[in-house]
């Protein structure tokens, strides 16, 4: 079912290197690796909001963000970003569009897990290794948090919160490819259609890692105009000021700095999530433990976007019958617009995210129960 999100934007092609090998086939991906060199390091990204490194491991960063005076001893927020193509600044690219200057509204310790570009010696390193990562960056922040799962980040968040159901609280998923089968977007189905050689055969032309340079060169956002920007932005600036100028740096410094991944990670998560749909249907097995989704008991804020182009509504929505939430304790919303918008649109930002910043802030609703009946 096609989408009409993200104002023109072809998302479908943009979030892992790789997919557009099934409409060309092996030979075009032999083609497009010829000459391969790996791109220079990679500049340190610059952040809209201030923050500070917490921990750094040799995969990722745990980045704090939370405002002077916000409340210690309450539960921290951990936003986990996706790793897919892009970096972790889809959660604050700039000054007006950054989601983790809205969640800071909660008045809670605010986190932000950086994935970092995949080096060649972690070729191997599969999603129990990224799960594993995320459960040393929950102990290092107190063992127990709140969960925000941004678009792939949605999904290993959930994962964590089924596998680990007492250092989840409250979870929210936004735009993440839970029941691949329960809509169908250009994404996935591609996905499905794209034999798994196909996929192999890319992660070794890029010696076991899936280069997000070589899918930046054949998709590169620099490629889209200035206007079409701005509509994505949903930025209320002049077109032509001096002030959007430097949003738009931000935007193409962002989008011109694509992660690599490794292979194995890549590869499981192709196979896992979208040709076989094993963690709706019960049978992702994650560090030694089949995952049963019902083990997700906390309060769950779904979101989606009508035109979104890589998660359809459908399948983040299907969390809500797949966990064992209360449905008294699951708020769903469908908002307009495509991928990116829920992330970076300004207007989006401003509408949608505070409400997401006071449900975090609110207490439980079994303690709020609990209140009323002792006051009664």
């Amino acid at each position: 079912m096609a989408r009409g999100g993200d104002q023109g934007f072809d998302w479908t092609r943009l979030v892992w290197p790789g997919f557009f090998a099934a409409e060309a086939g092996l030979a075009f991906a032999r083609t497009m690796m010829a000459g391969f060199r790996p791109p220079p390091p990679r500049p340190e990204p610059v952040w809209a909001s201030p923050n500070e490194v917490a921990l750094k491991l040799p995969t990722a960063r745990l980045r704090r963000f939370d405002r002077p005076g916000a409340k210690s001893a309450a539960t921290p927020i951990l936003v986990c970003a996706p790793f897919a193509l892009h970096d972790a600044r889809i959660a604050d690219l700039a000054e007006g569009h950054s989601l983790m200057a809205r969640l800071s509204g909660a008045n809670r310790p605010l986190y932000l897990v950086e994935w970092l570009s995949a080096r060649e010696d972690q070729i191997f390193r599969g999603i129990d290794d990224y799960l594993a990562d995320l459960v040393v960056m929950v102990d290092e922040i107190g063992g127990r948090c709140d969960v925000v799962g941004l678009c792939q980040g949605g999904w290993l968040g959930l994962l964590f919160a089924a596998r680990f159901p007492r250092r989840a609280g409250r979870l929210v998923i936004a735009a993440a490819p839970i029941d691949t089968e329960a809509g169908e977007t250009p994404f996935s189905a591609l996905a499905r259609a794209t034999p798994v050689e196909t996929f192999e055969e890319l992660v070794r032309l890029g010696g076991g890692l899936a280069r997000g340079e070589e899918a930046q060169r054949f998709w590169d956002l620099e490629a889209q105009n200035d206007a079409r920007i701005h509509a994505l932005l949903q930025s209320d600036l002049p077109l032509d000021s001096p002030a959007f100028a430097d949003r738009l740096a931000m935007f193409r410094a962002w989008s011109g700095a694509p992660l690599d991944l490794p292979g194995a990670y890549y590869l499981e998560t192709v196979e896992k999530l979208y040709k076989r749909n094993e963690l709706a249907r019960g049978e992702f097995v994650a560090l030694g433990k089949r995952i049963d989704l019902r083990a997700v008991t906390g309060p769950l804020y779904l979101i989606a976007a009508e035109g979104d182009d890589i998660a359809a509504p459908e399948q983040t929505l299907a969390c809500a019958r797949l966990v064992g939430t209360p449905p008294a304790e699951v708020r769903k919303k469908i908002v307009p617009g495509g991928h990116l918008d829920l992330f970076l649109g300004r207007r989006m930002l401003d509408s949608l995210w505070p409400d997401v910043a006071d449900w975090l802030g609110a207490a439980p609703p079994r303690q709020r129960a609990k209140r009323l009946k002792s006051s009664a």
